[in-house]
């Protein structure tokens, strides 16, 4: 399937048919400060678009453009951690000035599907990316592994915002370490 069509199909999913649900509306960070958000965001675990189900090495990394528009890149590996290398290029655009933390994410002109961030840490290490639909998440992270206890803890606060946990899928990780200056391999 060429790049196009990959998008198209992954912006369809993302839009779904409709935005009505019967749950309270999800709850967003209170204030997201754009520039600590900017960055690489490894996806430790999501309940995933059709697209990213077979993810290794996820992640989404954004870039805050001069026009307040955001540069987003999501990639990943399919299948394993030596397949394909998928990268998709949306761009965020920030809905809500007083929060930061909902965007429209824009796959395809013109439509900009539902994009909220759920939740950031005081550190900005830890990050949940939600929907009004709470068909899709993503649990992200600025390293590619989480401690035990702070993914409990992410984990509880998606079940609180009405997702059902059961779907979620943890993505492999596996990253080479850098040699350190003056070591050999």
């Amino acid at each position: 399937m060429n790049s196009l069509l990959r998008t198209l199909a992954l912006a369809g999913l993302l839009l779904g048919a409709g935005c009505s649900t019967s749950l309270a509306p999800i709850r967003t960070a209170e204030n997201v400060d754009l520039a600590r958000f900017m960055g690489d965001w490894y996806v430790i675990a999501h309940i995933p678009a059709f697209l990213e189900r077979e993810a290794y090495n996820a992640v989404e990394s954004y870039r805050l453009l001069d026009d307040g528009r955001i540069a987003t890149t999501f990639s990943f590996n399919e299948g394993g951690f030596n397949g394909e290398r998928k990268t998709f290029t949306p761009t965020g655009f920030v809905l809500d000035s007083t929060s930061n933390a909902v965007w429209g994410m824009r796959f395809i002109w013109p439509v900009k599907a539902d994009f909220r961030i759920v939740y950031v840490d005081s550190n900005y290490r830890h990050t949940i990316i939600g929907r009004l639909k709470r068909d899709y998440v993503w649990i992200m992270a600025r390293s590619p592994q989480v401690a035990a206890d702070d993914m409990e803890h992410l984990v509880s606060i998606i079940a609180e915002q009405g997702y059902d946990t059961s779907q979620l899928r943890f993505v492999p990780q596996q990253w080479q370490q850098p040699t350190p200056k003056g070591d050999t391999p």
